[in-house]
């Protein structure tokens, strides 16, 4: 299959990369108006490169193409890809808004276009073994999905704030735990040292039977990628960077005092067992399985309505901390 990459900055350089290692797959030109990166990344993965994408898209023959250019300009690229009749992974969020979302996804399943979103964490082996571990009830009914998204603030973020731009990674992990969007969001957030992006975000996700804390923040001077579940028979711990997974099992003892009154006894609470995952590159598995899926002409992992979804409840969550 022949592929390219629309923007090599941050994200892009390592979709290009990871194109080239595959087997199987041929990365046949990079488009990035930085001209000395652009030719960089072109020379050392061995491909043409182009300043304009529209010519990249003309003269090479694509199956597919990732698009890693800023938030802004997704909806006018992915529409001209679209036109071209080539397969798209956009990075998240799929737009800055959730009308031209769903007006990108319209045009593409009116070309037959396949469309997925970068949602990578989904294909972190640590989330997907506790996906695993939910979905076998070995945590018992979900209690709470607490994420902690916490760093430095990115210089090449321009154009989306801390919700729109990492948020959103927990809020669709969050949507996939459950398997089902809140019925009540409470948010506050606001600027402490970016002038004219909300820097920091604390959400409350009400989904019924569980809920969802988020924290995110472009103000804590070390890369912290947390997630915690407390589930009734158990409490997992992972760590998104190292893809570590800690697992506590609860045991739970029932029994009353001698005055009648109803106790609950908790056993050892160091009871920790690692839980062994096969540590993966995740955008190395997101590409495979994008690929697997044009192949097989199946459903991509993260669907366009998926991405939708955790986009349509960043913006609620930004409309919130905006006002307050």
């Amino acid at each position: 299959m022949n592929a390219g990459v629309i923007g090599v900055g941050n994200m892009g350089r390592h979709h290009a990369r990871n194109y080239a290692e595959m087997t199987g797959v041929n990365l046949v030109g990079v488009a990035d108006p930085n001209e000395a990166v652009g030719k960089e990344i072109a020379q050392k993965s061995k491909c043409n490169y182009y300043a304009d994408y529209k010519e990249l898209l003309k003269n090479e023959k694509l199956d597919l193409v990732t698009i890693a250019v800023p938030t802004k300009l997704h909806k006018k690229v992915a529409l001209d890809c679209i036109n071209a009749g080539v397969h798209i992974l956009i990075e998240k969020p799929i737009a800055l808004s959730v009308k031209d979302a769903k007006e990108v996804v319209a045009k593409a399943r009116a070309k037959g276009v396949k469309f997925t979103v970068g949602h990578i964490e989904r294909f972190n082996p640590a989330v997907l073994k506790l996906k695993e571990l939910i979905d076998s009830g070995k945590l018992g009914k979900i209690i709470s999905v607490s994420t902690f998204r916490l760093g430095p603030l990115p210089m090449q973020i321009k154009d989306a704030n801390v919700v729109i731009d990492i948020g959103v990674h927990d809020i669709d992990i969050m949507n996939w735990f459950f398997g089902r969007m809140p019925k009540k969001i409470i948010a506050q957030g606001g600027n402490a040292l970016h002038q004219t992006q909300e820097d920091h975000v604390e959400a409350f996700l009400d989904y019924g039977t569980g809920s969802g804390i988020m924290s995110a923040n472009w103000i804590t001077p070390l890369k912290v990628r947390k997630l915690a579940v407390s589930g009734e028979k158990a409490y997992v711990e992972l760590n998104y960077i190292t893809q570590e997974l800690d697992f506590y099992e609860s045991h739970v003892m029932t029994s009353y005092d001698d005055f009648g009154d109803f106790l609950i006894k908790f056993g050892d609470s160091q009871n920790k067992k690692t839980i062994a995952v096969n540590n993966i590159e995740p955008l190395k598995a997101e590409i495979k399985s994008f690929i697997k899926a044009i192949k097989e002409n199946g459903r991509p992992a993260v669907t366009a309505r998926e991405a939708i979804d955790a986009l349509d409840i960043a913006c609620r969550i930004d409309r919130m901390i905006k006002k307050s």
